[in-house]
């Protein structure tokens, strides 16, 4: 008999679109010789649609935001005994939160960027004291969005405050960040109980003036696999990121996002856990590069998510 999997999309932030393009990209990708899939749009605290879910053998998450990406979503399938396709409760609340995810990586050597966060309704630095700390021009971004909603390249001093306003109707915390200039790179890598796979890495190439979400969902870019970079240097970015999903705790694909600055020097963008795979996005393009199939890796990681439930 075919397992039945519920891949479960939609969510309650700016992402739903693209989490739902997600959605009918695993759908395309899925052995549909041996799984029967359905997407399973959640909303909301939708308790019948929760309810559905327990009718199925699996959960492929791909809810860009909360609650699926989060470890709220997580924790209720946890509850209810269902295995999932991603990282569990603490690795997904602690990468969701990107000030702290590369905090807390900075303390394992991982070189990251200057960075000041904000929470609504505490006092917060002028903006003087923020352009001090983290120059012009920099980042100023939800620390909790994704697609790049409700980031801003900051150039001006007379531009800080309104994009911390924009940034906060993403979320309750918001993140200024030094801006570095360099070659970025992403990373996508997944394991299971008797492999190590790291993806080709995808250099990104853009006039936007950051990969914003036009870039990101639109073609204004070019994204280029295998990267233009030095042999040792993939090496070591592909090392980088497999041995921060053990760090971390993480289970099916993650991506990663750096920037190379001056000499090769790696630096931590952010940790995806729940990467897109709309016909745009990265990991689909890394997994051809390296010559394998969706079809099969999916295969791996539902395989092995549930033979990590049985245990």
């Amino acid at each position: 008999m075919k397992r039945r999997i519920a891949i479960i999309a939609g969510g309650d932030s700016s992402e739903y679109e693209v989490s739902l393009r997600s959605a009918q990209g695993i759908m395309s990708f899925i052995d549909k010789d041996r799984y029967d899939a359905d997407i399973v749009e959640l909303r909301g605290a939708d308790f019948d649609t929760l309810k559905r879910i327990t009718e199925y053998d699996f959960a492929y998450i791909t809810i860009h935001g909360t609650p699926g990406e989060n470890g709220l979503l997580q924790g209720y399938l946890d509850m209810m005994h269902i295995p999932y396709s991603c990282c569990g409760v603490l690795a997904a609340s602690l990468t969701f939160n990107k000030f702290a995810c590369n905090h807390y990586l900075q303390a394992f050597g991982y070189n990251i960027a200057e960075s000041i966060l904000l929470r609504k309704g505490n006092p917060r630095p002028t903006d003087q004291e923020i352009i001090d700390r983290v120059g012009l021009p920099c980042f100023i971004k939800s620390n909790v969005g994704g697609s790049s909603f409700g980031c801003t390249k900051v150039k001006t001093i007379e531009d800080v405050t309104p994009a911390i306003d924009f940034a906060f109707k993403e979320g309750n915390e918001v993140i200024c960040e030094a801006f570095m200039q360099g070659v970025e790179v992403t990373c996508g890598v997944y394991k299971t109980a008797d492999k190590a796979v790291a993806f080709p890495i995808t250099e990104v190439v853009t006039d936007n003036e950051f990969f914003d979400y036009d870039a990101k969902y639109n073609g204004q870019v070019d994204e280029i696999t295998p990267a233009r970079i030095p042999d040792n240097v993939r090496d070591e970015i592909q090392a980088l990121t497999l041995r921060m999903y053990d760090i971390l705790g993480c289970q099916g694909i993650i991506r990663t996002d750096y920037i190379l600055t001056d000499g090769w020097k790696i630096n931590l963008l952010e940790v995806n856990t729940t990467p897109g795979m709309t016909a745009t996005s990265f990991i689909p393009q890394q997994v051809r590069a390296a010559g394998l199939e969706m079809r099969d890796v999916l295969t791996d990681i539902i395989e092995d998510s549930i033979r990590k439930a049985q245990l």
